[in-house]
């Protein structure tokens, strides 16, 4: 989405009608599209994009930085969507434990006994992509905003931090637990007969009867820092070790290849787009406002 806050930034500066239009039709899409990802009802969505535009009429002439325009916009639309009616879905929720998202022995050894697994063969498929958001709605909602922001919206710690106000720490903290959150969540929806999910199945089948097998030490250690290596976040003394390890670790593999492919999996995921008969009648009220508060400014 950042591309699109730039052509909008760019179109503002032109400063005629037609590129008004067109800079808030941008403006538009990603606020809805990130609400959505957000909120999962279309109507929260709907409500969000037109509290935040209006909000925007203001401001819109002061941007003429893109990453302004990015931490503003995504900061009033995630305060809007945690204010959304729907706030059972918003209720508190204890955070994630490492410990519950990792997989155990058994699903270790399934998953390096499973040659199949690999980020193509746990690429999502445009027709199962409602699995991935029914994953992604499951999350806890301080969990669900920074791996929407980050790995969905495309922006960066840097930017997720001055949105949500969390120390970068605790965005990488965030963000690596939701991502193990999603993938365990589509580990548990795959097709009953597979390979992977009868693997999956009994590892599940175990833990719940409290025979939940131990993790081998040196795997355990590594997994709090796959999402930091994947982001190429790791120093380097700590990436040399992880890739020793992994080296030499089938199963490890196999579960890093299973976690990049959730990650690309949120990053490919199709956005949503507004109807076009409210998003067109919202435009014309927001030109009307943007029009007035520029001639205000001109007196």
């Amino acid at each position: 989405m950042r591309s699109e806050i730039e052509q909008a930034v760019q179109l503002l500066q032109r400063g005629d009608d037609a590129a008004l239009e067109q800079a808030l039709a941008l403006l538009q899409n990603t606020v809805f599209s990130f609400s959505m990802r957000v909120c999962g009802q279309r109507e929260d969505a709907e409500d969000t994009m037109q509290e935040v535009l209006l909000k925007s009429v203001p401001h819109l002439p002061k941007f003429d930085s893109p990453k302004a325009l990015v931490v503003w916009l995504y900061k009033v639309a995630k305060n809007r969507c945690l204010m959304s009616r729907r706030r059972s879905k918003f209720a508190p929720h204890p955070d994630l434990s490492l410990e519950e998202l990792m997989p155990d022995r058994k699903e270790l050894e399934q998953l390096g006994a499973d040659g199949s697994i690999n980020p193509e063969a746990f690429a999502i498929r445009s027709q199962e992509a409602g699995r991935l958001r029914d994953a992604i709605q499951h999350l806890p909602p301080q969990y669900r905003i920074v791996l929407v922001l980050r790995d969905m919206e495309g922006l960066t710690d840097e930017e997720v931090t001055e949105i949500t106000g969390l120390r970068s720490g605790t965005v990488r903290v965030r963000l690596h637990r939701a991502r193990l959150f999603v993938r365990k969540e589509l580990i548990k929806k795959l097709k009953p007969g597979s390979r992977r999910a009868a693997g999956a199945s009994r590892a599940s089948s175990q833990e719940q009867s409290g025979n939940k097998q131990p993790r081998p030490v040196r795997c355990k250690a590594m997994f709090a820092e796959l999402s930091n290596y994947l982001d190429e976040q790791l120093d380097d003394s700590l990436c040399e070790e992880l890739e020793k390890h992994l080296d030499g670790c089938g199963p490890c593999q196999a579960f890093l290849a299973s976690l990049k492919a959730t990650i690309e999996d949120c990053r490919r995921l199709p956005s949503s787009a507004p109807d076009r008969v409210i998003a067109a009648k919202l435009r014309r009220d927001v030109m009307l406002r943007y029009e007035r508060a520029m001639a205000n400014r001109a007196e």
